[in-house]
């Protein structure tokens, strides 16, 4: 559709409003999309007694789902071109509904595996579609609503999806994880269906379609989001598995660039990364998922394995952050209008760090009301970093661009999240085992306090029992594992509150455009 026709269509009393009810639509089938990244996470363990799986094999439901997703992201800008907006949505979710019926009726964990990575495949395509229209399809001075909708909804839903999984497996079975899509995805296919009219398709791109591009790009990708989800449990080069898929991984990078160079019609066009706000706004939103994945994954971790929550309770606990996130969208959006971009990155990864550093004094005992502050600033950074850096990335480039750069946009997010957990487990482990080392070397038996804590713990358990000086060795040898996880907690978050504090300084390399181009352009 030509920016005249769009012009015009805008100019047609409802045309507006229609479009706007079909992009929220798309929003909200982008929200079950990232939901379902994290929405398993707290409900393992349920799915692995109701399938009869390994402790190995259980990972695979999540990991499954994000390889195959990281692969689609990027490969969802040229289908976008070639089916048109609408076409490609409707088939991402229809996939994704028929996928997450099919995970729900799953009997077996090799069934469970393919259905996920199924679900991942085909919902992926859903993500940066809707980033890419918010920016091409609606004018600058709808910018302030659109932009904190899609940046809550990228935030808000991995977030809250252990809280989702938690009560939803608690109610009533593993199998509502899945079950819950299929009216929400029924109601996003047939209004995608009948009210995207943003563009229209080029059919023609299809004949010249790359597949030894995507086969590159899908050995690359998903060998990268193999290594990173199993290094730090495997011990990276030493398993064989990895190994293998580090040299695939390799191999299929340097094919995937030079067939990308050198293709007519590449499957990924690379050449938004020469405009300087958009490669250096990627590599804020490749932070940006460090601290988005990363701290979702490390809270729950501590109150879980130090805390003794449920997942019913950590869900509970990490409710602020969202809560935080639905306040500060609106406020984030008018700011857009008011201050530069540059000052709202540098104020939101300035309050990741304050939040980390905070938590640098974490100790054994901390709960809801210590983490209250923290997860607080966290809700409010993410919200006040990521709508200015989506503006700053996406809204200076041309509408010719937008659905490549939105594709490989989201893709940078979801490898700092992926990169991020893996350098955080990497330093979880490396640090709980230092910490461990030096705490043996203080709780031994020439340690005068020591003998006389496990005397007393001894004489306190001895109304228990005969054997009170193994169960109060047991438990002091538990006591001592536990402070050296905490104590490897702190190192993480100084970790991070240092590569936040980076990015501050980072945010004035943001060229602050003389006029932020608007959307008009369905191309």
């Amino acid at each position: 559709m030509s920016d005249t026709t769009m012009a015009n269509s805008r100019a047609v009393p409802g045309v507006e409003g229609r479009r706007m009810f079909a992009f929220l639509c798309m929003v909200f089938g982008m929200f079950m999309a990232i939901l379902d990244i994290q929405i398993v996470s707290a409900s393992l363990a349920e799915i692995q007694a109701g399938l009869a799986a390994s402790a190995d094999e259980i990972s695979w439901v999540q990991t499954s789902y994000l390889i195959a997703e990281v692969v689609m992201i990027p490969l969802s800008g040229f289908l976008s071109r070639a089916l048109s907006t609408r076409w490609l949505f409707v088939a991402s979710a229809t996939g994704f509904t028929i996928m997450s019926f099919m995970c729900a009726t799953a009997t077996s964990i090799e069934q469970m595996i393919v259905y996920r990575a199924l679900q991942g495949f085909l919902g992926g395509g859903m993500i940066p579609t809707v980033f890419a229209s918010a920016y091409a399809v609606f004018p600058r001075e709808k910018q302030p609503i659109v932009a904190p909708m899609i940046g809550l909804v990228a935030t808000l839903a991995p977030t809250i999806g252990p809280t989702v999984g938690g009560y939803l497996t608690d109610l009533f079975s593993w199998h509502w994880l899945f079950l819950v899509n299929i009216v929400p995805g029924i109601f996003v296919i047939i209004a995608s269906a009948t009210l995207i009219d943003f563009d229209e398709p080029d059919f023609k791109l299809l004949d010249r379609f790359d597949w030894w591009g995507l086969i590159f790009m899908a050995g690359f990708l998903g060998s990268l989001e193999f290594v990173l989800e199993e290094g730090p449990t495997n011990d990276w080069f030493e398993d064989e598995a990895i190994f293998v898929f580090t040299i695939v991984g390799v191999v299929s990078a340097v094919a995937f660039f030079a067939r990308v160079l050198m293709a007519s019609e590449p499957v990924v066009d690379i050449k938004a990364f020469l405009n300087r706000n958009f490669s250096t706004g990627s590599a804020f939103s490749f932070v940006l998922g460090i601290g988005l994945y990363g701290l979702t994954y490390l809270y729950p971790i501590y109150l879980g394995r130090v805390r003794g929550y449920s997942a019913l309770m950590i869900g509970e606990t990490m409710f602020v952050t969202g809560l935080a996130m639905f306040v500060t969208a609106p406020v984030a959006g008018r700011l857009m209008t008011r201050l530069d971009p540059r000052i709202m990155i540098g104020v939101g990864f300035a309050g990741f760090a304050v939040g980390t550093w905070w938590v640098t004094f974490i100790t054994k005992d901390w709960d809801f009301w210590e983490l209250l502050i923290p997860q607080i600033l966290r809700g409010t950074s993410l919200m006040l970093a990521m709508i200015p850096i989506n503006n700053l990335s996406l809204g200076t480039l041309p509408p010719s661009q937008l659905k490549n750069a939105s594709g490989l946009f989201n893709l940078m997010r979801n490898l700092g999240g992926a990169v991020g957990l893996a350098l955080i487990n990497t330093v979880l482990n490396d640090r709980w085992d230092l910490h461990l080392a030096r705490l043996h070397e203080n709780v031994q038996w020439a340690s005068q306090t020591a003998n006389e804590r496990l005397a007393n713990m001894s004489a306190n358990l001895s109304q228990f029992g005969s054997d009170a000086s193994a169960a109060a060795l047991k438990q002091m040898a538990a006591m001592v594992r536990t402070q050296a996880l905490v104590m490897s907690f702190a190192d993480v978050f100084y970790l991070l509150t240092f590569l936040f504090l980076f990015l501050v300084l980072a945010a004035p390399l943001l060229r602050r455009p003389a006029g932020m181009g608007a959307g008009g352009g369905g191309h």
